[in-house]
């Protein structure tokens, strides 16, 4: 590895500390050389990086994911900005963007873990009396299935 990758996944540990604390420390060193050596401009295939460690690789790319997510967010996003990243590119009024809010208040136990888009998108959901029109077009804007979020809205309580 150049010495450039192993000072920026330095940086990113030190930076997102909280963000990879539930992952065990052999996943968080996959993830975060593997996040450092795309981000340095050397990329290298996840497989390289797992060759020298015993991590699983889905915990990895999960790990990678939620990093390169707050990254991109410039900080620990809140479930707020999700909801309003999500509202917003489905044209949803403030109303049914403060209701989902709510809504994600209340069942914090219930979300933890789990994915912040999935969660918006539910949320968004319930809050709109679940128009069916609405539930495909969340999906999409939130990269996932209208499945997932049906199943993540059965799991709320209203």
């Amino acid at each position: 590895m150049p010495q450039s990758v192993v000072e920026e996944a330095e940086s990113l540990v030190k930076r997102y500390f909280e963000v990879l604390a539930g992952f065990p420390p052999e996943v968080v060193a996959v993830a975060v050389l593997w996040t450092a050596a795309k981000a340095t401009g050397a990329p290298r295939p996840l497989e390289d990086f797992l060759k020298c460690s015993k991590a699983d690789e889905s915990r990895v790319r999960k790990a990678a994911w939620r990093l390169k997510e707050v990254m991109k967010l410039g900080g620990k996003p809140s479930i707020e900005d999700y909801v309003k990243t999500l509202a917003a590119r489905v044209n949803l009024p403030a109303a049914v963007v403060k209701a989902a809010v709510e809504i994600l208040k209340r069942n914090r136990r219930v979300l933890f873990g789990k994915n912040p888009w999935v969660s918006a998108a539910a949320a968004l959901w319930l809050a709109s009396f679940k128009k069916l029109g609405l539930l495909k077009a969340l999906a999409e804007a939130a990269g996932t299935t209208p499945t997932s979020i049906r199943n993540a809205a059965n799991r709320m309580r209203i």
